[in-house]
């Protein structure tokens, strides 16, 4: 994908408030206490572990994070500097393409939430460390793919690939929930680096040395940052119950619960959040897994050539991460932001429908690139505002799997749409599909703006 998800986003250095000394558990979101237990005043009140209990050690194990998430972008979009090469020489069309890119997004569906759940349990240390682990072992198997079927092989480990979710976790579990899309945005920031790191290197590797040597350079990147993970960030980053009320919590949890997951979508204001996610982000979504496609056979781009696209793509990144976003949320509501967020992101799908060369995508790419992080970013942000501290691993291996969910829709429904229709088609249904959330979600605005004054 030319967007990866789990942007998605893409995305705070201050710790948050502690609970009071009655309470076993509470909400850190919005300020709201979740059903509180009266608890004997003797007993400790829940804190941060000493690792993480001081502002300057938060702030170091944020920017390791930061760090950690640039080098994971940038050795994702190696890869796909030679993946759709390498399936080209065995012979993939793109209809094959579309299925591999399919059972991708059904194993990440089905990987994600265990891995939140996985999180939220074993701590930030454990979570990281299985993601690196596994990149390894994908980049391992991408260099020794000499069949078809290796290509399927090798997309496995995806299961557990999940930097970015567990990246988000840690610096929403140390930062401020008013600061929250804020922090959020610069993990944005650090995949606009990755992303021109990474197809400027992925690009000139490919061409030079071929896919092997840059898969075998994928995976000693991917150890680099297991040793990073290893020696610096904490077993966990979450605020602590007293210890004998966290054991007794622990031990009646599993990764594998499914009414711990489904829970979360019983808490204000979820279930309409993913709703709008699922709605508004397919369109998007599917022009991101065919972009390799359309790179290709569209616009006859060689892997340099994309090489140089993507990293032109990653600058117009960084510079809306780091220039636009952060000031947008500190200063607007991110309902309102959502609601201009999905009003660009239509005007994108209809420039889209009428692009014709390379010129006129790097055009659309500013708003396209705008549109796409404010949207990952605000979601994001209200659904970990809106859940305990404790859930917010499961609640954005949720939203790692929504995007999974959508990368499972859109390779097959944009590999029909391409080859029947034309590209023209993708950014029609995009326009359609987004003009029609923004005018629901603005008579929603207005209704409500209608009740308050009345």
């Amino acid at each position: 994908m030319f967007l990866r998800n789990q942007l998605i986003s893409y995305l705070g250095n201050a710790s948050f408030s502690p609970p009071g000394p009655k309470c076993s558990r509470t909400s850190n979101y919005q300020g709201k206490k979740m059903s509180p237990r009266v608890e004997p005043t003797s007993r400790p009140p829940a804190s941060f572990p000493a690792e993480v209990a001081d502002r300057p050690k938060k702030v170091k194990i944020i920017h390791v994070v930061y760090l950690l998430s640039a080098l994971d972008i940038t050795l994702m979009f190696l890869q796909f500097s030679v993946t759709p090469y390498l399936a080209k020489k065995l012979g993939f069309d793109t209809l094959w393409f579309g299925y591999l890119q399919t059972m991708v997004g059904v194993i990440q569906l089905l990987g994600g939430p265990m891995f939140g759940r996985f999180a939220d349990l074993f701590g930030a240390r454990a979570a990281l460390s299985l993601a690196c682990g596994s990149t390894v072992v994908f980049f391992l198997l991408l260099a020794v793919a000499d069949h078809p079927a290796m290509l399927f092989v090798h997309k496995l480990p995806t299961v557990f690939m999940h930097v970015l979710p567990a990246s988000q976790m840690v610096v929403t579990d140390l930062s401020e929930p008013e600061q929250r899309a804020g922090a959020l945005s610069k993990l944005g920031l650090c995949f606009g680096i990755g992303v021109i790191a990474g197809s400027t290197l992925g690009g000139q590797l490919n061409t030079r040395y071929g896919e092997t040597f840059t898969a075998c350079f994928g995976a000693a990147g991917s150890a680099v940052n297991l040793l990073l993970v290893l020696k610096f960030i904490p077993k966990t980053t979450k605020v602590e119950a007293p210890g004998s009320i966290a054991k007794s919590e622990n031990e009646k949890k599993s990764i594998f619960s499914m009414g711990e997951i489904t829970r979360l979508m019983k808490f204000p204001k979820v279930k309409t959040t993913f709703i709008i996610k699922i709605v508004a982000g397919l369109p998007s979504v599917i022009f991101q897994v065919m972009f390799n496609i359309i790179a290709l056979d569209f616009f006859k781009l060689q892997p340099e050539q994309n090489g140089y696209m993507m990293a032109y793509f990653g600058i117009v990144s960084m510079l809306v991460q780091g220039g636009v976003i952060g000031r947008l949320t500190a200063r607007y509501s991110d309902n309102l932001l959502l609601l201009l967020s999905i009003g660009v992101s239509s005007l994108v799908g209809l420039a889209q429908a009428h692009m014709q060369n390379v010129f006129q995508f790097c055009l659309i790419v500013i708003p396209m690139t705008f549109s796409l992080n404010l949207f990952n970013v605000l979601t994001d942000s209200m659904l970990t505002k809106s859940v305990p501290s404790s859930d917010t691993g499961t609640m954005l291996g949720l939203c790692a799997s929504v995007q999974s969910l959508l990368r499972t829709l859109a390779p097959t429904a944009g590999g029909f749409l391409y080859v029947n229709y034309g590209l023209s088609s993708i950014g029609f249904i995009h326009f359609a599909v987004n003009i029609a959330m923004f005018v629901y979600m603005l008579q929603r605005r207005l209704n409500k703006t209608d009740e308050k004054k009345a």
